[in-house]
């Protein structure tokens, strides 16, 4: 789900990825003035609009003003990171994300969780524009993240660092949004790596082995986040049916034309959930 990407990393691939992490946490408190964050929330794909429901803005930096981070490459991500006053919590919000496929390497895709847990985050929430293999989930429509299935092959941990993902998407924080909206459905997250879109044979191996949403991002995000510590939350936005469920043709200007149209939507809906995390 992308246009124009670019490859120019800033992460050094030599250095240690959780000192650089805490490098970024220290300029990040620097530049924002904010000494501790609480909740961290990375805004997918058609996500954007909905970020000013969440609070007043302490600060807001580029994300390349830190350590390791790169500019948005991704149409819908503006490269930008928001500190934001929620009342009792302090909001870590990324307009932006390294996706996989950019070729930067798993260190970058996940650094922004290794920088929020170094800042402080206990909780984090993953966002995303996705296909849906539910007819019922009409673009627009939130899916709370239950479970994911990762198809890159690949894991942020390194070395023989054994983390278990049996709650990974917190069973404690979905249940408190079903409180908030009581008609949020559940689904099973995939991750393809992506840049292209899944073909209908893919999809319905999706289906097959269990999952009901398809996307190229956020499940190396949360395995890096669970081996934080912290909590996770993943909400995915459905912008399209996925291939192959319908007949209609695919592109990235669709995910973000669902995003505006649902803005108001998944505004209200993080604007009641996070102060309550």
């Amino acid at each position: 789900m992308t246009e124009n990407v670019t490859t120019d990393a800033t992460t050094d691939a030599t250095q240690n990825p959780y000192d650089l992490a805490g490098e970024a946490a220290a300029k990040l408190a620097e530049l924002t003035g904010v000494e501790r964050h609480d909740v961290a929330l990375v805004l997918g794909s058609g996500w954007l609009p909905a970020v000013d429901a969440l609070g007043a803005a302490t600060a807001e930096i580029d994300t390349t003003d830190l350590p390791g981070f790169s500019k948005a490459a991704v149409a819908g991500h503006s490269g930008k990171i928001r500190s934001i006053d929620a009342g009792d919590r302090q909001l870590l919000v990324f307009l932006s994300r390294t996706h996989y496929y950019e070729g930067k390497g798993v260190a970058a895709v996940v650094h922004g969780v290794r920088t929020a847990a170094r800042a402080g985050c206990r909780t984090i929430v993953l966002t995303n524009g996705c296909g849906g293999l539910n007819p019922a989930w009409t673009p627009g429509t939130p899916v709370l993240i239950s479970d994911h299935i990762n198809l890159t092959g690949r894991s942020p941990i390194v070395g023989a660092n054994f983390v278990d993902l049996t709650d990974l998407y917190s069973s404690r924080l979905r249940a408190l949004c079903k409180e908030v909206d009581p008609t949020l459905d559940e689904g099973v997250y995939v991750q393809f790596p992506g840049p292209h879109y899944e073909t209908p044979a893919e999809v319905r191996m999706a289906g097959i082995i269990g999952g009901t949403l398809v996307g190229m991002s956020t499940t190396l995000e949360a395995i890096a986040a669970r081996e934080a510590g912290m909590e996770v939350l993943g909400i995915s936005l459905v912008t399209n049916l996925a291939a192959g469920i319908s007949d209609q043709p695919l592109n990235h200007a669709e995910v973000l034309e669902a995003g505006r149209a649902a803005a108001a939507r998944m505004g209200e809906l993080l604007g009641r959930i996070v102060p309550r995390i």
